[in-house]
């Protein structure tokens, strides 16, 4: 286990309250010594200077940070003051992705920026600033909702790794065996950098859905069954989520997942809960 890779997962903050209490919340995760806390950035760059805030107040605590980084939308030159910010700031890890659109964009319109795919991205950062960061980018063991078919989607992915990630994380998913089949067909094609599990504790029936139908995760039908089953009942939403998800973690480290990245929406409860009945 001390060998594994575990980290959590926070979104800027829009308002003063909701600055302070991610500093609670952060300091309660942060007992749970994770190997790093990663930010996300929203379509379009929307959140960059909350990203960056959010990233030095965690550096300000002595723990090591990791933005996420979006190319759709961006030009090279807004990139490069990005990059050279955060090297300034001494931050050595991000997250490179494709990033989705901002609002009022088709589904596909790539017009509004210098980059398509998060090769592209991984590629610039690499002849940018060399080997400066750990970069992990996204992988999805049940397919990314845009992409044509499985096999172009583990091409994409591929495709990431050998442009220069480190690693990866996964979009959060319930189903065990499609993460396992998704790192051995990665593997096949030569992409054998660590593939870390994305986790989503489960506390909301119908927030989780509506998540899981933007992002194209599954809910297996017995679980979806069985949390529409509470109705309104919350503690039990949240006692069955607890054991679905960790014995779905159990699963992973025992089949060799390199690790689990808790996307915890800004809350502690349930992260620290699924951590320590996994005795990490």
């Amino acid at each position: 286990m001390a060998q594994k890779n575990f980290s959590i997962e926070f979104f800027p903050p829009k308002t003063p309250e909701g600055t302070e209490k991610l500093r609670v919340t952060r300091a309660k995760l942060a007992e749970l010594h994770p190997r790093y806390f990663s930010v996300t950035f929203g379509a379009g760059g929307s959140t960059q200077k909350g990203t960056l805030d959010t990233v030095l107040d965690i550096r300000s605590e002595g723990h090591e940070a990791a933005p996420h980084l979006s190319c759709l939308g961006s030009s090279r030159e807004s990139l490069r003051a990005i990059l050279a910010q955060y090297k300034d700031h001494g931050i050595k890890r991000l997250v490179a992705l494709r990033g989705d659109l901002p609002s009022g964009y088709g589904a596909m319109d790539f017009s509004s920026g210098e980059f398509r795919y998060a090769n592209e991205l991984v590629e610039f950062i690499r002849a940018e600033t060399g080997d400066w960061f750990h970069i992990e980018v996204a992988a999805y063991p049940e397919m990314h909702p845009q992409a044509k078919s499985p096999q172009d989607d583990v091409q994409r992915y591929v495709s990431k790794v050998k442009a220069g990630a480190n690693g990866a994380i996964t979009q959060y998913f319930y189903n065990a065996d499609a993460y396992f089949r998704f790192v051995d067909e990665a593997q096949k094609l030569g992409a054998t950098v660590p593939v870390v599990a994305g986790i989503m504790p489960i506390t909301n029936y119908s927030q989780l859905m509506r998540f899981s139908d933007m992002c194209g995760t599954e809910i297996p039908r017995w679980i979806r069954l069985k949390l529409a089953s509470y109705g309104d009942d919350t503690d039990s939403i949240r006692a069955f989520g607890l054991d679905v998800v960790t014995q779905l973690c159990e699963r992973l480290l025992a089949g060799g997942a390199p690790g689990l990245h808790f996307y915890t929406l800004n809350h502690s409860p349930a992260t620290i809960a699924i951590w320590q009945r996994l005795k990490l």
